[in-house]
């Protein structure tokens, strides 16, 4: 079974390229979906969640925006958290991993916006990188998210660098020119997989 890495930074188009994914009948694991049900109220990393940063839970119920306020500029808070949330984030892809093998599946792919930084792509066959130009990204993420431009660059600062995942790619498909393109890029790919 083919494992495919998928990743980019935040606004690049990785929920794009996951659909596109889902749409060729590829099983997609969202590392940031897991996330959001471990954080979920009754999510297994809420209590440890309100243990170590008092104050971001409120009647057993994250409060995202205090949440992120604690972590962004503070890189010990920001490995706390990385160190309660990954463990089980990774527990969860090994099982999804483990499913589609014994369903036969020819690929299935990884949606992990930290792949490198986390590591995982060390866990994968293929290294499929999103990628566009920085106002187009920041664009993105300011129509989506509750976000100051500042809390976007902080962000977009805390990961590793877009050209870095670039080089280290096996595959990068531009997100920044248009849908076309986009999908043109991906259905080659898929279609190269059932080859």
């Amino acid at each position: 079974m083919r494992i495919i890495g998928l990743t980019g930074g935040i606004g690049m188009g990785k929920s794009t390229a996951a659909a596109a994914f889902r749409r060729a009948r590829i099983t997609v694991f969202d590392a940031d979906a897991v996330v959001h049900r471990l954080q979920a109220k009754g999510g297994r990393a809420v209590k440890v969640i309100a243990a170590a940063f008092p104050g971001t839970v409120h009647d057993g119920v994250i409060d995202r925006a205090a949440l992120r306020h604690a972590v962004l500029n503070d890189r010990a808070a920001l490995a706390c958290l990385e160190h309660i949330l990954h463990p089980m984030v990774q527990a969860e892809e090994r099982a999804f991993v483990a499913r589609a093998r014994r369903t036969g599946a020819r690929a299935v792919v990884l949606d992990i916006p930290l792949l490198f930084e986390a590591g995982g792509y060390k866990r994968v066959d293929t290294v499929v990188v999103v990628s566009a130009p920085l106002p187009v990204q920041v664009h993105r993420v300011g129509l989506r998210r509750r976000m100051s431009k500042a809390e976007i660059e902080a962000v977009i600062a805390r990961q590793m660098p877009d050209r870095e995942k670039r080089r280290r790619a096996d595959l990068v498909v531009r997100t920044g020119l248009s849908r076309y393109h986009t999908l043109g890029t991906l259905r080659r790919f898929i279609g190269g997989l059932r080859g």
